[in-house]
């Protein structure tokens, strides 16, 4: 092999997005069915999009899991599940040994065992007893306040069809066109001073404070902290084409035109 030869193997740092579906049940045929009137019935309604199951708000974590099954059902709604979010414990070996990761971003409590009872924390140790006495007055505490520079990506060129731009850890500021079929991503609010006609994901971190700021919004899918709106049918008509915004109000987006 020659020194100008490249390696046969090279490993770098890189950014994988997946989408997260929060399951609250493990029963086969609600899941079809949920999955059948989200997309209505388009097979390419996700574009094969890598997926998270997140078992956190499970009714009962001890339902029977078929996990060959369960992955080829997302599969067949253009959905691939790539790791687990939220199981306990006692699921682990079976979700590693079907070719799933553990997402450990916030993994819950390993189920007891039957008749074995809970145990809450011990309570926190009562503070000394101080001497009238002895006590001295407090002063009251200085509080500064210190604004810190919030990090942001500035894009100055458009952004193409088959793109996908990531601000990791930061605002996402872009000043020329975004493209059908073009994605923007980032921790942190987006904001588009041209027209946004592509897919933006703000909070992609689970930021639920972040937004979409868009001159002109004609966007295809948005999304804040994982909860997204598609606009197949198109914009409704007091934002399309207008300055408007994006952001989360309890579990629904909202898209609002900006009045000047």
């Amino acid at each position: 092999m020659s020194k100008n030869s490249s390696k046969p193997v090279e490993i770098k740092i890189s950014t994988v997005v997946a989408v997260s579906a929060i399951l609250r049940t493990l029963d086969l045929s609600t899941l079809d069915a949920a999955l059948r009137q989200m997309t209505g019935g388009m097979s390419d309604y996700f574009d094969n999009e890598f997926a998270v199951l997140d078992l956190g708000q499970l009714d009962a974590t001890d339902q029977p899991a078929d996990w060959p099954a369960i992955t080829a059902l997302f599969k067949a709604h253009s959905l691939n599940p790539v790791a687990v979010r939220g199981a306990p414990d006692w699921m682990h070996d079976a979700i590693l040994a079907h070719g799933l990761s553990i997402d450990t971003l916030a993994q819950p409590q390993a189920r007891p065992a039957e008749g074995e009872p809970e145990t809450a924390p011990p309570p926190a140790p009562a503070p000394a007893p101080v001497q009238a006495a002895q006590a001295a007055p407090v002063p009251e505490p200085q509080v500064q306040v210190v604004h810190a520079p919030v990090a942001a990506m500035i894009i100055d060129t458009p952004v193409r069809a088959g793109q996908r731009v990531y601000a990791r850890g930061a605002d996402l500021i872009v000043t020329a066109i975004v493209n059908n079929g073009a994605e923007l991503i980032a921790d942190g609010s987006i904001h588009v001073y041209a027209p946004l006609r592509g897919r933006a994901l703000a909070g992609a971190s689970g930021n639920a404070e972040a937004r979409i700021f868009a001159l002109s919004m004609e966007a295809e899918l948005v999304s804040v902290a994982g909860i997204y709106r598609t606009f197949e049918g198109g914009l409704p008509k007091e934002v399309a084409k207008q300055p408007a915004q994006v952001k989360l109000n309890g579990d629904r987006l909202e898209v609002t035109t900006i009045k000047a």
